[in-house]
């Protein structure tokens, strides 16, 4: 009996979890879920955030898209008015997207620049601009566009924006980060930035290492990057390590707290105190910020 009552309970668990992943494309509700109709009338009063999801695999294919417990933050901006037009969020998938050499990239053994092909990030980026083609043909305006994203997808953000400065309004990155915990494995804390970069680039091989150099160096060849960062320094992936924002010219650059309170309001994810930092902008405290995220979008459209 006791055996039947756990399998019954692994299954009630397991349904509720995947009910709760959310797999395809579609603009968000404010009540947290898909919206019923994805038809969207009068586009051009619209103002559309592009939320872009992190990843799981650093450069090879995943089933990640986003899980409902992290977008409540999200779905809080959906409906709300600036200079009276509505905001709107559309969730993007592209966790199946695979970089062409990427049985190669993070194996340091094995792999020899030059990277062969197109990275996993470079074809979420594309993904990206085709998309805002295609929402400008459908009648949206591209400075009310704005590209927002969390870990990976906040880095592809910076990214795609430091190449194309004038496609959309602006951008917004949370805990922005795409080459594993550098803050915690390294311990930046302890040896500082530097030194940290030096073993990751000794561990995983000069491959990741260079190619997030180079995608550092060319955002901040930008003029005037329109993004807000948001970051926290017990971030294990980004947290020490995204100091470099500051010098980008345009950066709004926000360090969200020193711990798990924001305002003195306590962080929780998934009705827990956070533990990890990473999840921030998934937390409940998060939300304090929605003000300063509403008036940065209402700074960048006419």
């Amino acid at each position: 009996m006791k055996k039947i009552f756990l399998l019954l309970s692994i299954l009630l668990f397991c349904t509720n979890v995947l009910a709760d992943k959310m797999t395809k494309d579609g603009f968000l509700s404010n009540k947290n879920g898909y919206a019923k109709d994805q038809k969207i009338k009068d586009p051009e009063n619209k103002i559309l955030l592009i939320y872009n999801h992190g990843q799981s695999s650093h450069d090879g294919p995943s089933n990640d898209c986003v899980w409902k417990g992290g977008m409540k933050n999200m779905a809080s901006l959906v409906s709300e008015k600036i200079k009276e037009k509505e905001v709107l969020v559309y969730i993007l998938c592209t966790g199946k997207l695979k970089g062409d050499d990427y049985k190669r990239l993070w194996n340091k053994k094995k792999f020899k620049e030059p990277y062969k092909g197109k990275s996993k990030l470079e074809k979420r980026l594309d993904a990206n601009l085709k998309l805002i083609d295609d929402f400008v043909n459908q009648g949206f305006k591209k400075n009310q566009i704005f590209i927002t994203g969390r870990s990976c997808g906040g880095w592809m953000t910076m990214m795609l924006l430091a190449r194309h400065p004038d496609i959309v309004a602006g951008g917004i990155s949370f805990v922005p980060e795409c080459y594993g915990k550098l803050t915690k494995t390294y311990k930046v804390k302890k040896n500082g930035v530097e030194e940290a970069l030096k073993k990751f680039r000794k561990k995983e091989g000069s491959g990741p290492a260079d190619m997030r150099k180079m995608q550092i160096e060319e955002i901040k060849k930008s003029k005037n990057l329109p993004v807000l960062v948001f970051t926290h320094p017990k971030d294990p992936f980004g947290g020490l390590v995204s100091d470099w924002t500051e010098e980008v010219s345009g950066v709004e650059r926000i360090v969200v707290s020193e711990d798990n309170k924001v305002n003195g309001k306590s962080c929780k994810v998934w009705g827990e105190s956070i533990k990890n930092y990473h999840d921030i902008d998934r937390a409940t405290c998060f939300k304090e910020f929605n003000p300063k995220i509403l008036n940065f979008i209402a700074s960048k459209i006419n």
